[in-house]
């Protein structure tokens, strides 16, 4: 095979007359440009560390500083009162240092510390300043003058052009809020789901653990704040991602859409040429550290560190809890399809692979006529059923021989490629289509997505395409950034051709794909049909309805003067009453990215002042102004309850973590029991867009995002996300289990609509329709 030519360095023979050496000039030149390639990422990557770990200051002006300090000594101007001296006088003595050299090298001495006392003065004036959130509870378009000049301030010190982690240093610890506040505002949060005798025994509870319990657990929180970077983050991700014991297709995993509306080709190899292609240079960037930090109205940065782990990284599972293997680098990509796994390089003679030659590469792969050996085409339903399972059976059958380095290829990859089948897509004449699409990206077959890579590109047959990501390494956020890039490099820096192939010529001497090789047993072929069989019940369970609202989008919102989020939480609401008669407790997910390492918060978007008003929409004797001063009162609590959760003052990620504590204490507390019990039957996201504004979407209103969802969080709730793209446009990702009587996605998503539109007709922007 010609891979296995290209793996041989060198060859010999022994003859009689000695050891006879036969050398490899091609084998010994990829060798070469290969280790060459991985020298100058290790030099970009300490590089990019040094100018991190010294931002703001630069290289440059600690030689100016070093300048001005010996240049005023040539002068006999001290500028150290004395400092120099006394450096000098503890440096040793010997025969090789004159009393000028040692001058020379206390002065250096000195600037170096006049340099690095200004860095870190200048680092501690900025998370001063960043610590500082009151510009997030201003009325929207009345910026106060304090504000604007705290904002030139922020702007002036984090630099011209930090780099990717420049910041993180500077970003503020996430406080932990006061027991009294948290436990007032969940009490508040619920007061108005609960009859009078519940909400009686809830506060009984809650006060008890607040002068007994609490002052013990928060005093062990605020010293892990004090100790720890960021006091939720690390819990977070354990004990709500990696112990899980469930299946995290559905449950945990999420997914990612195309555009809405083009498809820039119908080829499947070449969309997956360009799209890889992009992906990959976006990792290039990555490393380099050559993205600036998300930016926050473009001034406050938003912490990075979740993006570390987007590429090679792979979640193992375990018998109690998984764990993230993350690698520094991978060269190669695991493919699958039609049931087979094949490896990829994504480099040749030290350079990444173009488009067009990756689209050959493809297209090798989708011409295999070959079949699944035994057991291999179900394989990845291992990773889609529960995990102790795949624990088990990673450790009893993938921990040796030629399995072993199989599974090591998929686990070490960039990430994992899916070639689909089948074809999907938004096709307006067809109702269900972008629900089938959606469908597909969340769950697929079962086992032709490998659910533990920290994502999973999908391509389709059609040329269209999506993803499906782990959640444990980042939340979506993170993804939709590089998600942005791809979408935007793929289209308008790359290109199609006239023929819909990659652009340039491919290099037809490139080694074919390796086919993975697996020696799976008949017992494992059976632990892999439990494994497909608990995913399958689990994805045919779920009921999904995924639609476009293009009655008005956000710029009819605004001028309503409110805010769309806000709009469409309260619309929500109004919309759950009606499709089930009653509320429930509603999960928002809000970053708290504004601090070092923070991941999210709930917004408890059920709030008094939003039942208040579903109660006065559904009360014909209410008029509608009334009805649309109670809708006010409801979006600016809203948006009072989602300033709080970003700037830390939230409620449930500091009812987790002193839950976290009570365990490792031992200490029960039946407040902490009851408060981590209660289900969220709604579920809700934003998907965020245009954080990389590589190309105007008013100008090219067909690249607009599809967003993504997720699955039902509730065996009888509702999983709602919604991206609101460009103008006019909402694109709703509704979530539900057909196994729940009280449930209909599609249902829900005729109230959702008809919900939106009252709303809208109390500002006199539309005519009010009949709700169902």
């Amino acid at each position: 095979m010609a891979e296995a030519h290209q793996a041989v360095a060198f060859q010999f023979t022994v003859t009689p007359e000695g050891v006879d050496f036969q050398l490899s000039r091609e084998a010994l030149k990829q060798i070469y440009l290969s280790g060459l390639s991985s020298w100058k990422k290790r030099f970009i990557r300490l590089k990019n560390s040094i100018l991190t770990g010294v931002y703001p200051g630069t290289p440059l002006g600690w030689l100016a500083v070093v300048a001005a300090t010996v240049g005023s000594m040539w002068f006999r101007v001290d500028v150290s009162m004395g400092l120099i001296v006394r450096i000098r006088e503890r440096l040793p003595c010997g025969c090789y240092w004159s009393l000028r050299s040692r001058t020379l090298l206390s002065a250096v001495l000195f600037s170096t510390g006049v340099w690095m006392s200004g860095v870190l003065l200048w680092r501690q004036t900025l998370k001063l300043l960043l610590s500082y959130h009151g510009w997030m509870f201003e009325p929207h378009g009345k910026t106060s003058n304090n504000t604007k000049i705290w904002a030139a301030t922020v702007k002036v010190l984090s630099g011209r052009k930090p780099m990717l982690y420049s910041l993180q240093t500077s970003l503020p610890k996430l406080p932990v809020p006061k027991v009294e506040a948290t436990i007032q505002r969940y009490l508040d949060s619920v007061h108005h789901l609960m009859d009078a005798e519940r909400y009686a025994r809830m506060e009984a509870l809650a006060r008890e653990f607040q002068k007994q319990t609490a002052p013990r657990l928060q005093k062990y929180l605020i010293l892990k704040s004090w100790w720890a970077t960021n006091y939720v983050s690390d819990w977070w991700e354990e004990y709500i991602y990696l112990r899980g014991r469930g299946p995290i297709m559905v449950n945990s995993n999420y997914y990612i859409m195309d555009f809405l509306y083009a498809r820039p080709t119908p080829l499947q190899a070449a969309r997956a040429g360009n799209a890889v292609h992009s992906i990959l240079l976006y990792r290039r960037k990555l490393d380099r550290e050559e993205f600036m930090p998300v930016m926050a109205l473009g001034v406050v940065p938003m912490c990075s560190y979740q993006m570390e782990r987007m590429f090679n990284t792979t979640r193992i599972p375990g018998k109690e809890a998984d764990s993230l293997l993350h690698l520094s680098d991978s060269r190669h990509l695991a493919v699958f399809h039609k049931g087979r796994f094949y490896k990829v390089w994504l480099y040749h003679a030290g350079k990444l692979l173009s488009p067009c030659d990756l689209e050959l590469q493809f297209q090798r792969i989708l011409d295999d006529p070959s079949t699944p050996q035994p057991g291999e085409e179900r394989l990845a339903a291992l990773t889609a059923g529960d995990r102790l399972q795949w624990a088990e059976a990673r450790s009893r059958y993938f921990s040796r021989g030629k399995n072993r380095v199989a599974l090591d290829c998929v686990e070490r990859a960039a990430f994992f490629l899916a070639l689909d089948e089948d074809a999907h897509g938004y096709v307006p004449e067809e109702e269900d289509s972008l629900s089938t699409f959606a469908k597909s990206l969340l769950h697929g077959r079962c086992y032709d997505r490998w659910f533990d890579k920290s994502f999973t590109l999908v391509v389709y047959s059609n040329g269209k395409l999506g993803s499906n990501a782990e959640h444990s390494w980042a939340d979506a956020p993170i993804m939709g950034h590089l998600w942005e890039f791809m979408l935007a490099t793929d289209q308008f820096q790359l290109g199609y051709c006239s023929s819909g192939h990659c652009q340039g010529e491919p290099n037809p001497a490139l080694p074919p794909p390796q086919r993975l090789q697996w020696d799976i047993p008949e017992e494992c072929r059976l632990v892999i049909d439990t494994s497909y069989s608990v995913a399958k019940a689990l994805s045919d369970d779920v009921d999904f309805h995924c639609f476009c609202f293009v009655d008005f989008g956000k710029g009819r919102i605004k001028k309503c003067r409110t805010s769309p989020d806000a709009f469409i939480q309260i619309a929500l609401q109004l919309a759950h009453f009606r499709d089930k008669g009653c509320f429930c407790l509603t999960y928002e997910a809000s970053m708290t990215r504004l601090f070092r390492e923070g991941r999210t918060e709930t917004v408890r978007s059920c709030t008094r002042e939003a039942t208040t008003f579903v109660r006065s929409m559904a009360d014909p004797d209410v008029a509608p102004s009334e009805c649309l001063q109670q809708f006010r009162e409801a979006a600016e609590k809203h948006q009072l309850l989602y300033r709080l959760a970003m700037t830390g003052a939230g409620i449930d990620r500091h009812l987790f973590c002193l839950y976290v504590v009570s365990r490792y204490l031992g200490v029960d507390s039946p407040f902490l029991a009851q408060v981590l019990s209660e289900p969220w039957r709604l579920s809700t996201s934003q998907t965020p867009q245009q954080q990389i504004k590589m190309f105007d979407l008013e100008a090219n209103p067909d690249h607009t995002s599809s967003g993504g969802g997720f699955g039902p969080v509730a065996n009888d709730g509702y999983g709602v996300s919604y991206i609101i793209a460009g103008e006019d446009l909402i694109t709703f990702h509704i979530s539900s289990k057909h196994s729940s009587p009280e449930t209909d996605s599609k249902r829900f998503g005729k109230n959702i609509c008809q919900a939106m539109l009252d709303i809208a007709a109390l500002f006199g922007t539309l005519p009010s329709k009949t709700a169902n």
